[in-house]
């Protein structure tokens, strides 16, 4: 297992991320309790010393069952995180009753790793709000030492991250933000890394495979990849890519089953990062498999629209919630948007498709993108 220093500790660059565990019967909520401790007790025997869990995994069950799962160790032997579920906003005035509640599931007196969880459009105003204190709370429990890292997760844009962490970056040790190399453009996960390194604020990394979808790639890139490493899997591939990312400390993989916590080991017993040629490579397959509407961002639409809709903006989400067959990062997004300003808003008068220099058609996509929000 690689290893990676983080302040005065020593951390797996693998981390065991706990949104996926096994399920009984495809139920998100019933864990499979055997077979994830079976993957716990291997995780710990092949080295990785990071376990990542959430207030809302598998509807509130993941924090008892990784819990209980490693109550069988010294409490030194791992680093436990999660984080305050401030995705929903009706939570924001239950720090302290969630925290406690969240030491008690866990069956711990500490966490190693404290994170606010997914900083975004949604409730970026609420988390800066000094009336919930949450930032106060939590820095208060650290000085008592029941946090020993504080940080925070982000789904949100480059703008609400630099809004975060102007606010708080002073007290921030590390954020945890969607990274691969689909997202390193697609997501803006490039400039996200680079905004992080100017704050120096190592970057703890979720979904390396894109929820699964670089896990395989089609016959042609598949061909192209071998013909460059004919010994690394293609899954492989997305954690030499993270590999190749200055700043990267914690790589965290949602693994579902012991197969994927065995390969995954097993490529993080070596440090294999690209050369120019193989990322090329890389980038090329995924700038491929992101072909969709396509927006410059030139912004000639915007003036000529009547309703006022930021349309880059939409047609980013469009190309985002296309690409993953649906998925709660445009919704999510949308949350923050007026209604009035929505895709559903366009009233078809095409002014904006007179000027675009793509020749996307607009009122058309805005159409499919409703419908598609609705499904």
């Amino acid at each position: 297992m690689i290893y990676k220093t983080f302040q005065d500790l020593k951390l797996s660059a693998l981390g065991m991320g706990c949104m996926r565990l096994p399920t009984i019967g495809g139920n998100d909520a019933q864990i499979d309790e055997q077979a994830a401790a079976e993957m716990v007790d291997y995780a710990m025997a092949h080295g990785v010393n990071y376990y990542d869990t959430a207030w809302g995994y598998h509807d509130g069950n993941s924090e008892t069952v990784l819990g209980r799962a490693l109550a069988k160790y010294p409490r030194d032997r791992f680093y436990l995180a999660t984080k305050f579920p401030g995705y929903d906003l009706s939570n924001m005035d239950k720090v302290q009753e969630i925290f406690e509640k969240q030491l008690e599931k866990c069956g711990v007196d500490y966490f190693d790793f404290y994170l606010f969880h997914n900083v975004c459009e949604m409730n970026i105003d609420a988390y800066l709000d000094p009336k919930y204190g949450i930032l106060d709370y939590l820095l208060e429990q650290k000085k008592n030492g029941r946090i020993r890292h504080l940080g925070f997760s982000a789904h949100g844009s480059y703008d609400v991250m630099r809004r975060f962490l102007d606010a708080y970056g002073a007290h921030m040790e590390f954020c945890q933000i969607q990274l691969n190399y689909i997202d390193w453009s697609f997501q803006d996960a490039k400039r996200k890394v680079e905004l992080l390194g100017e704050y120096g604020l190592p970057v703890w990394v979720m979904e390396p495979l894109r929820g699964g979808k670089l896990a395989t790639l089609n016959a042609e890139d598949s061909e192209t990849l071998r013909a460059l490493r004919p010994d690394e899997a293609i899954p492989a591939w997305a954690f030499r890519f993270l590999q190749t990312v200055p700043g990267v400390t914690m790589i965290l993989s949602g693994m579902s089953n012991a197969q994927q916590m065995q390969d995954n080991i097993h490529t993080f017993e070596t440090d294999r990062p690209l050369n120019s040629e193989e990322l090329q490579a890389l980038l090329t397959i995924a700038d491929r498999m992101t072909t969709g509407v396509p927006c410059t961002a030139c912004h000639y639409c915007t003036s000529h629209c009547p309703k006022g809709l930021d349309i880059p903006m939409l047609l980013k989400l469009y190309n985002e919630h296309t690409f993953t067959g649906g998925g709660f990062l445009a919704p999510m997004a949308l949350m923050a948007v007026p209604a009035d300003k929505q895709p559903s808003a366009c009233i078809g008068c095409r002014s904006c498709e007179a000027v675009c220099p793509q020749q996307i058609k607009i009122s058309e996509v805005f159409r499919d993108f409703t419908e598609k929000l609705k499904a």
